[in-house]
C-alpha cells in the first residue's frame, strides 16, 4: 500500500480534535485509513477532500471510471445506522450507498455536487417544498429492525426534562420547555414507525445528476414524521427573521410541510415540540442557560396557533 494522498484540512483537524485525545488520534490515523480503502476498493483520488462537522469526504473514481466519494467518519451513535438506512432507501431521494465497512464506518457513496447545496437556491419557498417532497419520500416506509426508536428517545427526554429545566435563566423559556414535555407526554404512546432522516435541512441536500436534488447525511430513526420537520422549518433562519413577521412565516412553512407530507397538523405540531424539547435538553447538557431564538419562536408559534 502506498502513501495516502489525503491531506486533512486544518480546520477539520482543529475542530474535531479540540480537547479530545481520542479525536486527535483518529485524525492522525486518517491518511492511513484513506490509503487502506483506496486500495481495498480500487479507488483513485479525484480532487481535494472536503468536510462537514464530523466526516471527511474525498472525491474518487472507481475502477470502472464511475465518480464517487469516500466518506471517512469516526463511528458514533449518530452515524451507526446510516448505512442501514441508506440501503433501505436505495437511492430513492437520497445519496446512493456503493460500499460500506461497518468496523470503521467508512462509506463509498455516489458523488453529488458539493458546490451546489440546496441552501444555494435563492427561492425560500421552492427550497422548502423540495425539502418537504424529499422528506415525504424518505418517511414513506417503515424503519428496519435495529434502528434507534423515537419511543426510547421520547421516554428518556421525559425523564430528563424535570431536572434539566431549572438550568434555564428565563422563566418563560422554562415554561416553554415544560409545555413541550407535556406535548410529548401525550404522544409518547404512539411514537410511529417510519424511517426518519432526523437531520434534513437545506445544507444536507445536494444537486445530483440522476435527480436534481438528493439528501445526504441521514441519522436514521424509527418514529413519527412530525419529529422530522424541525431542521427544515429552521433552515435559513436569518431570512425568516428578515420577513418581519416570524410567526406568519413559520406557520406558512409548517402548513406547507404538513400538506406535502400529508400529516395530521396537531400530531405534527406535538412532535415538532418534541424536537424543540430535544434541542433544549442538548443545549442545557452543553451548559447553556438560554434557548436558541428559533427554538423559542417556533415553540411559541405552535403552542399559540
Amino acid at each position: 500500500m502506498g502513501a495516502s494522498p489525503l491531506e486533512v484540512p486544518d480546520a477539520f483537524a482543529a475542530s474535531y480534535g479540540a480537547n479530545n485525545p481520542a479525536g486527535r488520534a483518529w485524525i492522525a490515523g486518517l491518511p492511513a485509513l484513506a490509503a487502506e480503502f483506496l486500495d481495498r476498493w480500487a479507488l483513485r483520488p479525484d480532487g481535494a477532500a472536503g468536510h462537514g462537522m464530523a466526516s471527511l469526504v474525498l472525491p474518487v473514481t472507481r475502477a470502472d471510471g464511475t465518480p464517487a466519494v469516500l466518506k471517512l467518519q469516526r463511528p458514533s451513535e449518530d452515524n451507526a445506522d446510516a448505512a442501514l438506512g441508506l440501503r433501505v432507501w436505495n437511492g430513492d431521494g437520497v445519496v446512493r450507498l456503493l460500499d460500506h465497512d461497518p468496523d470503521t464506518g467508512t462509506m463509498l457513496l455516489e458523488r453529488l455536487d458539493a458546490a451546489r447545496p440546496l441552501s444555494s437556491l435563492a427561492d425560500d419557498t421552492a427550497a422548502l417544498r423540495i425539502l418537504a417532497e424529499l422528506l415525504a419520500r424518505l418517511v414513506a416506509g417503515p424503519a428496519p429492525e435495529g434502528v434507534r426508536r423515537l419511543a426510547d428517545i421520547a421516554t428518556a427526554m421525559l425523564d430528563q426534562a424535570p431536572g434539566a429545566v431549572g438550568a434555564l435563566r428565563d422563566p418563560a423559556e422554562r415554561r416553554l420547555v415544560r409545555s413541550c414535555a407535556s406535548a410529548v407526554a401525550e404522544l409518547v404512546g404512539e411514537p410511529g414507525d417510519r424511517l426518519l432522516h432526523w437531520d434534513l435541512h437545506d445544507d444536507n441536500v445536494l444537486a445530483g445528476e440522476r435527480e436534481p436534488w438528493l439528501a445526504i447525511d441521514p441519522e436514521p430513526l424509527a418514529g413519527d414524521p412530525g419529529f422530522d420537520l424541525w431542521p427544515a422549518l429552521n433552515s435559513r433562519w436569518d431570512r425568516v427573521v428578515a420577513t418581519g413577521d416570524v410567526t406568519r412565516t413559520l406557520l406558512r412553512r409548517f402548513d406547507l410541510m404538513t400538506e406535502v407530507l400529508g400529516l395530521d397538523r396537531e400530531r405534527a405540531a406535538g412532535w415538532t415540540l418534541g424536537r424543540i424539547l430535544q434541542n433544549a435538553l442538548w443545549d442545557i447538557e452543553d451548559g447553556k442557560t438560554a434557548l436558541e431564538p428559533g427554538q423559542v419562536a417556533l415553540g411559541v408559534t405552535l403552542l399559540g396557533r
